[in-house]
This record gives C-alpha cells, sequence and structure tokens, in this order.
C-alpha cells in the first residue's frame, strides 16, 4: 500500500529544525539530511512548548529548582528564573498543548532538545544556573513519557527513524 497523503509522524522541537524559539534566540538547527527529508514530505511537526505556553524570545533562562519534570508536574517543584520568577505555568501549560498536539495527530515519536527544562530527555540542568547538568526530564518529555511518546535526543536520529520505520511497515507497508 502507498501513501498517497502525508500528516506529521515525528514531533520535533522547535529550535532543532532552525526556528528562533530558545530562550536566547538563538539558533541551533540540526543538519541532518533524514530530517529534512521528513520535513520536505511534511511528516515533522516542529513545536516550541515554551513558546506554546507563553514565553517570548528571548526571555531569561530558566531551569528546574531541586527536582526534574515529573516533580513539576506533580506540583513538587518550580520553574524559575535565575531572578526567581516563577514560569512553572507556562512550562505546564506548554507541555499540555505539545500532548494536545501530539495526540491530535497521532504522533507516537518525539526529537527532542536534550538539556532543555521542557524538552530534555535524559538530562537537564541543576537550577543553580551554574551550567551544571544533572540527570533527568524536563516537563514535556515527562508528560509525553507518562503518555507513551517514544523520545530521542538530537542525538538521536538513526534510532527514531528506525522506529519509524518499523512503526510504519507494520501498519500499511509505508515507511518515512
Amino acid at each position: 500500500m502507498t501513501r498517497t497523503s502525508h500528516k506529521p509522524v515525528v514531533l520535533v522541537s522547535a529550535c532543532l529544525m532552525g526556528c528562533c524559539s530558545r530562550y536566547d534566540a538563538d539558533v541551533r538547527k540540526i543538519c541532518h539530511e533524514r530530517l529534512a527529508q521528513w520535513q520536505r514530505k511534511g511528516l515533522v511537526l516542529s513545536f516550541c512548548p515554551e513558546t506554546a505556553g507563553g514565553l517570548p524570545v528571548p526571555r531569561p533562562p530558566a531551569e528546574i529548582s531541586g527536582g526534574e519534570g515529573g516533580d513539576v508536574l506533580a506540583g513538587d517543584t518550580q520553574v524559575l528564573t535565575r531572578e526567581g520568577r516563577d514560569l512553572t505555568e507556562n512550562f505546564i501549560s506548554g507541555a499540555r498543548l505539545t500532548l494536545a498536539a501530539v495526540r491530535h495527530y497521532a504522533i507516537r515519536t518525539a526529537i527532542l532538545k536534550d538539556g532543555s527544562p521542557s524538552c530534555g530527555i535524559t538530562r537537564i540542568y541543576d537550577g543553580s544556573f551554574k551550567g551544571q547538568p544533572v540527570p533527568g526530564q524536563g516537563v514535556t518529555a515527562a508528560l509525553l513519557a507518562v503518555h507513551r511518546v517514544a523520545l530521542y535526543s538530537e542525538q538521536g536520529l538513526a534510532e527514531a527513524w528506525r522506529r519509524l520505520r518499523r512503526e510504519f511497515r507494520n501498519s500499511d507497508g509505508w515507511a518515512p
């Protein structure tokens, strides 16, 4: 069976797609031919939870204070700027909007920016604003993981591609 119309099958952090959405307005597009092909085919949903949650670009850096994304979702800790401004509701709102988009398109795979307080998959920063990485997930990554979305960092593109090929070959013979 040949797929004739495409819908997004993978969520990708907007900053990884070259969108100016990072807190510092820096553009850090990852250049990868497979990702470019997916984008040309309309298979990528580029999304930034932080801007979706109402935060501007640029914005002060934010870190999770004394925990990780799951703790934020449980109400046990906050996302704060260096100056102490509480951005927790923005991060939770952005995570929920990301989940709504994933559900709308029935997306089961996401490639997210590791280290981000929203999208970090394996690491975030410790809340001290001293550049100290710690193991943990960001707020959006934690919410997507609970809803069984397969999460990959920007270093995991090949693994994500293999997962997508298996998923779609098993469903309708088509593969990205």
